[in-house]
């Protein structure tokens, strides 16, 4: 079994735990449920930097990544540094993140927060709603297409965005619907965990244009943003190369002034 095979396998467990505790219904009289969401699409348009950094402790490919900040200062240094979004990992057993993550970083900054998870049950989505994302992350490679179109109808009702996320031009085929408002490029094979840019410049002429370009994974430099630039990219996830510091904000910063 691959390591996306047994997380998938594992949330399933997650979510039918979860759903015995609380169920939808409460979830949505929470306080953060009826707010109008920031869109994550056009801040990566009207930025003019792109960057959604991401809070992760740790990765299944990398183990820990650093576990000794707090969200609430990860949430200020990204705002401070000028990012267009930022994504934060819910997943506990193999991210070592939570929604209290998400909570925090809500109650932190006016960022639209990107829900990064294996999201595969509309109760997730309710559930990103109740915690304050504004947008959510699918994966088509754990998804079938009437499950991306179910779930991206929920979201756009909710009032929220999606990031739907390929890795191949197979995944790509079959996630090409109405409705998502990014199609993010996974540059890492999440069978493998090997890491291409390649596979964003091979996949960014079969993305429509009404879809704004997102890639994620092994971008660490500014010359691999304005390479990825001219194959029509205007939003880049960064997660690694700012939160293996001590200051991702400060490591941010940086990494966006020289952009600029």
């Amino acid at each position: 079994m691959d390591i996306l095979t047994r997380i998938v396998a594992d949330k399933h467990r997650e979510i039918a735990l979860k759903k015995s505790i609380i169920g939808s219904s409460q979830l949505e009289r929470s306080d953060l449920f009826g707010r109008v969401c920031h869109s994550l699409s056009t801040s990566l348009k009207n930025n003019g930097v792109g960057i959604i950094a991401e809070h992760k402790r740790r990765s299944p490919s990398k183990s820990v990544i650093n576990n000794s900040l707090s969200v609430t200062d990860v949430a200020k240094g990204y705002e401070s540094a000028g990012v267009s979004g930022m994504s934060v990992l819910t997943d506990g057993t193999y991210f070592g993140g939570s929604l209290d993550d998400l909570l925090l970083a809500r109650a932190t900054v006016n960022l639209p927060l990107l829900r990064k998870e294996f999201i595969i049950d509309e109760y997730q989505i309710v559930e990103a709603k109740a915690y304050g994302a504004d947008a959510i992350l699918l994966i088509a490679a754990v998804l079938a297409k009437d499950e991306i179109k179910r779930l991206t109808t929920l979201a756009e009702s909710l009032g929220m965005e999606v990031l739907l996320e390929v890795h191949c031009a197979e995944e790509l085929h079959k996630s090409l619907i109405p409705g998502p408002h990014m199609i993010g490029v996974n540059n890492r094979n999440l069978k493998t965990f090997e890491v291409s840019l390649e596979t964003s410049k091979d996949l960014s002429a079969l993305i429509p244009e009404e879809f704004v370009k997102v890639s994620e994974s092994g971008i660490s430099s500014v010359e691999a943003i304005r390479d990825l630039r001219t194959f029509g990219y205007r939003g880049f996830l960064i997660g690694e190369k700012f939160m293996k510091t001590a200051d991702p904000g400060e490591s941010a910063s940086k990494f966006i002034n020289s952009l600029r």
